[in-house]
């Protein structure tokens, strides 16, 4: 039997959640709420929800995680809400590319009107952007009237690539969400959902209550992102993924596809060349016929990093 003070509250209301906003907003420097979710998927439908109305639109890009592998959980958690696809090199948006697709809607009742930017931080590409691209894309934002969240299921390793400070890459520049990706950067099972509008917590747990995403033990999710950020845990980790993407870069020479400013590699490899790295034990994703998408992780082993970096080399 526990006294009242002692006892773990069911859902949120337990000690070790209730140090989430603390945690989160010194991280950042300035006030926040931050709320556990269970997946990322869910985290950018709840936080594009609490931005954007069934009849509005977000802008992303044409290869962005929310449309290209979210089953459509935007739309779901909008009620309906329709993404605009814009263009970029390497997954990335710039002012530009925005309003060559939302300059031409017409005005009027009739018309699907943007209310919100979506951007993947780092880009599915493995860019990053740095703060002056994250400035100018939150000035935009603001001067057309549009919310900016954050798809960060990477932002750790964009971070520490760009050796700066993560309220560079997001609420200095003017974003209201953003997904701080912890799973991919040795969490176990839980991303926070950061609101840069502490005011739009209780619309967003209302909606995390109703999508079924509401735990009755939340202070075990609450613990893996508190021991990430409560110290340079969250930034150790993504400087040791990134530090192994840059060793296999190295090997690679002119087969790199696109620079490596995180910890994915996206090389130029023929069928029988990933056959044979496949042989020799090797695991990596397919990108089309004739190239190959390498992840590193925060525990990705050096003796096996180096490895692979000396087989590319050397085909």
């Amino acid at each position: 039997m526990h006294s009242a003070d002692e006892a773990d509250s069911p859902y949120d209301g337990d000690r070790i959640s209730r140090r989430m906003d603390e945690a989160f907003s010194a991280l950042f420097g300035q006030p926040c709420a931050a709320l556990w979710v269970s997946s990322g998927t869910a985290a950018n439908g709840l936080a594009l929800a609490a931005l954007v109305e069934p009849h509005g639109a977000v802008v992303c890009h044409r290869e962005a995680h929310i449309e290209t592998s979210e089953a459509g959980a935007p739309a779901f958690y909008t009620h309906g809400a329709k993404l605009i696809l814009a263009e970029g090199d390497g997954a990335k948006l710039t002012p530009e590319s925005i309003a060559a697709v939302i300059d031409p809607i017409e005005q009027g009742v009739h018309y699907i009107h943007p209310q919100a930017i979506s951007l993947t931080q780092a880009s599915e590409y493995g860019l990053s952007y740095a703060p002056d691209e994250m400035s100018a894309l939150g000035a935009f934002a603001k001067e057309r009237g549009l919310k900016l969240h954050i798809d960060g299921a990477r932002f750790a390793n964009a971070v520490a690539f760009r050796h700066c400070s993560p309220a560079a890459l997001s609420c200095e520049a003017g974003a209201s969400t953003l997904v701080f990706g912890c799973v991919k950067n040795g969490g176990m099972g839980a991303e926070a959902l950061v609101l840069f509008e502490p005011a739009l917590a209780d619309l967003v747990k209302v909606r995390r209550k109703r999508a079924g995403h509401l735990q009755s033990k939340g202070r075990y999710m609450a613990a893996q992102l508190l021991a990430l950020v409560e110290g340079d845990l969250w930034l150790d980790n993504a400087r040791a993924a990134n530090a192994a993407a840059q060793e296999i870069a190295g090997a690679a020479g002119d087969r790199l596809l696109h620079a490596v400013e995180a910890n994915e590699i996206f090389l130029k490899l023929s069928p029988q060349e990933r056959a044979g790295l496949r042989a020799q034990g090797f695991g990596f994703y397919d990108w089309g016929d004739d190239a190959a998408r390498i992840v590193t992780a925060w525990n990705s082993d050096p003796a096996h990093v180096g490895k692979l970096a000396r087989a590319i080399g050397g085909l």
